[in-house]
């Protein structure tokens, strides 16, 4: 994704006093709202600087920054380190039923997909590991931590448990390619059940670091166990999403 797009009115933002009350940080919210839904900044565009806008509505500097987290808050803008504010572009497309990689959807999608390898490691079993895989505590299972790009920005990280006993070796792999094909293609698993949960979290300590956000900021957990046609389980995944690039989209048909 281009870093920035030119606007059609690169001085829009000198409209906002006259469309708000600047001392009411929802009133700033509500114009710079108004001027990406209707294409005065596009997908991408890297919004003024805040003295820009401080200077354009007149608002406290406090101001302008509440507005800007408010947006924030609701997905229409991010923010990069050392370089801005900027449209986010519309979220990715999930449908939890349908069992396709992350490369593959969002590839069907005509974005651009990207895996990093951020560490490959084996680990003793927790508690809590030893119960999803069936295991005694201490026991080894690799971990494997990735991190996950759209169109070059990072929107997920995440942390894949699996069993060794089923992949031996696996670590030796190139893990930044898709897992599922090297289950299917190595090893010769393929998933058939997932059970997955999907909650609301805050983006804290490794996962904000990972995505290079501010620690706090909203986020979504989804926690995925993937079986095999034996009922093992083959993978444990906890996958932390910015908030702002993902919807869940199901199509249920219901019965006559």
């Amino acid at each position: 994704m281009t870093a920035k797009k030119p606007l059609d009115r690169p001085d829009w933002w000198m409209d906002l006093p006259d469309a708000v009350d600047s001392r009411h940080y929802l009133g700033v919210r509500d114009s710079i709202a108004a001027h990406i839904h209707n294409g005065n900044l596009a997908e991408g565009a890297c919004l003024p600087s805040e003295r820009q806008l401080q200077t354009g509505t007149g608002a406290a500097r406090g101001t302008i920054r509440a507005a800007l987290f408010q947006l924030e808050a609701e997905g229409l803008i991010y923010r990069k380190e050392r370089s801005g504010w900027y449209v986010s572009p519309p979220p990715i497309v999930y449908d939890p039923t349908r069992w396709e990689g992350f490369m593959s959807y969002v590839a069907a999608q005509g974005r651009t997909p990207k895996t990093e390898l951020l560490d490959a490691r084996t680990i003793a079993a927790t508690a809590e590991l030893a119960v999803v895989f069936g295991v005694d505590m201490g026991a080894p299972l690799y971990e494997i931590r990735r991190r996950r790009y759209i169109d070059d920005r990072a929107v997920l990280v995440e942390t894949i448990h699996v069993d060794p006993r089923l992949t031996p070796s696996l670590l030796e792999h190139d893990l930044s390619q898709s897992l599922t094909q090297v289950l299917r293609s190595h090893y010769s698993i393929a998933v058939v059940r997932n059970r997955i949960e999907m909650a609301p979290c805050a983006l804290t300590q490794d996962e904000a670091v990972a995505l290079r956000l501010k620690s706090g900021l909203p986020g979504l957990l989804v926690k995925r166990i993937s079986y095999d046609a034996q009922g093992r389980v083959v993978e444990y995944d906890l996958e932390y999403w910015r908030h702002d690039a993902l919807k869940i989209s199901v199509d249920i048909r219901v019965g006559n």
